[in-house]
């Protein structure tokens, strides 16, 4: 997962529909804009897509808001285009970056009737104790998530509600993130037109959109390498147990390319994503990539071999990060049964499993968000670097389906900029206004998603091969 703010948002609806919701990953390399709604088979429905290149961002944190807020603007413009009937309002914003934090509490309540079943109210009520923690200065909790509940000497208890006992408490994992970088992204996404709902931890989004109840059940790792930073979720015995930001991402492997092989950042990038591999053993010995000279300068032969021992140096660091973490909470080889999910834009990389297996003695897989997407998605959002998007998507639907958010049917049109729009196509007078989609017969969901795909094609153009002898 890129390292980004996230977005989501919902579309007027009818009592028995769902809701459109839109996530928005704002990540240090790119900016994706994905909209959908669940069918009948509880399903994904990709109705919108939109992709802009990121700026503004470095290592998961919004630094300059200007540029972000036009990669934003521009990356919805996109979405638009490709569905005008989309609108965006309320949003759920996904953190990541260095100033991520995470600790361990344990709270409890005695209860007032405790001859009476436990409410939910009770537990909604323990868990905002929680918020009032103590944290360092300049720190914010972003959210507090319990792991296993206790009614007096009953413990591991999954969901208290409807038990009875005298007391009720829980074991919390609270994530905590500087003030001020939530400051700016909140900033960004409310200065493109839009208002945060709630913030979501980006590894949570990602597994939520790559990992599966019986992955939950048997323990695993996420591991989502995004362009700034690579973050990691673990879960075990079906709660998670431990969260993790590790510094370093594919931007890193790209800067340590161009100063070791004396080459640009964006042939670096190009060399990594065509013929980079994770396994410099793998590489061939004797494979050279040809790059052209600068302003008549000779072009310049680098070798495969020292391309992958490059990368993999980097991705060994990264891993070096995760067998520590899964050290430092008890949970090694033996105990995570699912392995580790490599999921996000460098998971990619060629031969990363194998580097994974080896590195930490756990079996490794790619996850793809396709896990809760309906069968007539387009073939780009297999991409692992979608997770995120795609589990801002299911987290809004969670809040929904829970009733934790209220979801309102009037919204707010996005007013994009006369700078920022493409070709003279204005996302404001393409989509219909309130009054019209609220009067107006509901389309089918087929010809919205034929409209979708037809506009869509265009946005993905291969860019052209480097010569390799």
């Amino acid at each position: 997962m890129n390292q980004s703010a996230n977005v989501a948002v919902t579309f007027p609806k009818t009592e028995s529909e769902p809701p459109i919701i839109v996530g928005l990953d704002i990540g240090t390399t790119k900016i994706a804009a994905i909209a959908g709604r669940k069918n009948e088979f509880g399903k994904l429905e990709i109705l919108g897509f939109g992709r802009a290149n990121s700026n503004g961002v470095q290592h998961g944190q919004v630094l300059n808001i200007d540029q972000t807020i036009k990669a934003i603007q521009q990356a919805l413009i996109n979405c638009a285009e490709s569905n005008p009937d989309l609108e965006i309002n309320e949003v759920y914003v996904g953190v990541a970056g260095h100033h991520i934090k995470s600790l361990q509490t344990r709270g409890d309540i005695v209860r007032q009737e405790p001859d009476t079943e436990i409410k939910q109210w009770e537990i909604d009520q323990l868990v905002n104790n929680q918020r009032k923690t103590f944290i360092p200065a300049g720190d914010q909790i972003i959210d507090v998530i319990p792991q296993d509940f206790h009614v007096d000497n009953f413990n591991d208890i999954k969901d208290p509600v409807g038990f009875n006992g005298v007391k009720v408490g829980a074991n919390f994992h609270i994530i905590t993130g500087d003030r001020n970088a939530i400051r700016n992204i909140n900033r960004a996404v409310e200065r493109s037109g839009l208002k945060t709902k709630d913030l979501v931890l980006q590894p949570l989004a990602s597994s939520s959109a790559v990992m599966s109840d019986v992955d939950m059940e048997a323990g695993v790792a996420i591991l989502d390498i995004g362009g700034g930073t690579s973050d990691l979720a673990v879960f075990y015995e079906g709660t998670l147990r431990h969260t993790a930001v590790i510094p370093f991402g594919g931007e890193n492997i790209t800067n340590d390319i161009r100063m070791g092989l004396g080459v640009l950042k964006s042939q670096a990038e190009a060399m990594k994503v065509q013929f980079g591999s994770a396994l410099s053993d793998e590489a061939k010995a004797n494979a050279y990539i040809t790059i052209p000279g600068l302003k008549g300068m000779p072009a310049k032969e680098i070798s495969v071999r020292n391309l992958a021992n490059i990368i993999q140096a980097r991705m060994s660091e990264i891993l070096d990060f995760v067998t520590y973490h899964l050290k430092s909470v008890g949970l090694d080889s033996r105990a995570l049964n699912g392995g580790i999910i490599l999921t996000g834009g460098g998971s990619q990389l060629t031969h990363l499993i194998q580097l994974t297996e080896y590195s930490t003695g756990l079996n490794a897989r790619i996850g793809y968000p396709t896990e809760h997407l309906a069968a007539n998605h387009i073939d780009e959002l297999r991409k692992p670097m979608y997770s995120t998007c795609i589990g801002l998507i299911l987290k809004g639907y969670s809040d929904y389906d829970n009733k934790r958010k209220d979801f309102e049917n009037r919204f707010k049109k996005v007013i994009v900029p006369d700078s920022l729009k493409k070709n003279g196509v204005s996302a404001e007078a393409d989509m219909p206004k309130p009054e019209t989609v609220d009067t107006k017969k509901r389309k089918s969901l087929n010809n919205v998603w034929d409209k979708f795909k037809d506009s869509i094609i265009d946005l993905f153009k291969e860019e052209g091969d480097m010569e390799i002898k």
